[in-house]
């Protein structure tokens, strides 16, 4: 009687850090780094700073990150944080733009009637009457508040990682969070609130 066969080994991930050392090496290693993580940088930064940046942005990030990868900390297995941080930081550099862009959807709410009772259309209604209120409480955060708000509510991240993206204490990412949703709050309401 032979012996059953065995089952195959499961395939060994390879990490963030294995991989970005080994592009120091053999920089076309990098390229798994960026099909790991390029839709959810490209997500956030969408997000943040609307279509016609999200590309060039999430670009960027890749493009940074691949020219400081030789002074990655390899002790980090997972990049995801330190991606967040680069795209974090290159938004910060498109502030005034982003803040502009949340006044002006605040100011274009316009009056949607249903016209159906279909959930969808319940849905979508819903969420066009919000967006000019959650716009503009947006627009009413730092730019450090509203950093740490999107990377938990949009990207999320645990607090651990907005903590390392944003190199801030972890104790701050959770004033910051607290006072955002406060002060959301205030401009949505507590029933509305989404974030």
């Amino acid at each position: 009687m032979s012996a059953p066969p065995k089952d195959p080994a499961p395939p060994i991930e390879i990490t963030d850090a294995h991989l970005i050392e080994q592009s120091w090496r053999h920089p076309e290693r990098f390229g798994v780094v960026f099909d790991r993580y390029f839709d959810t940088i490209h997500r956030y930064v969408h997000m943040r700073l609307g279509e016609s940046a999200a590309d060039d942005i999430a670009a960027e990030t890749f493009l940074r990150a691949f020219r400081v990868r030789e002074h990655y900390d390899i002790a980090r297995l997972s990049a995801r944080a330190w991606l967040y941080g680069i795209a974090s930081n290159l938004v910060a550099d498109h502030r005034r733009n982003e803040a502009r862009r949340y006044r002006a959807l605040a100011r274009s709410a316009e009056s949607s009637t249903v016209a159906s009772h279909d959930e969808r259309v319940v849905q979508r209604v819903s969420a066009a009457i919000m967006q000019p209120q959650l716009a503009s409480g947006l627009a009413r955060l730092s730019a450090g508040d509203r950093d740490v708000l999107l990377l938990v509510a949009c990207a999320q991240l645990s607090y651990e990682e907005v903590a390392d993206a944003l190199a801030i204490p972890r104790g701050t990412v959770g004033s910051r969070l607290n006072r955002a949703r406060k002060k959301l709050r205030k401009v949505i309401g507590p029933h509305e609130e989404a974030l």
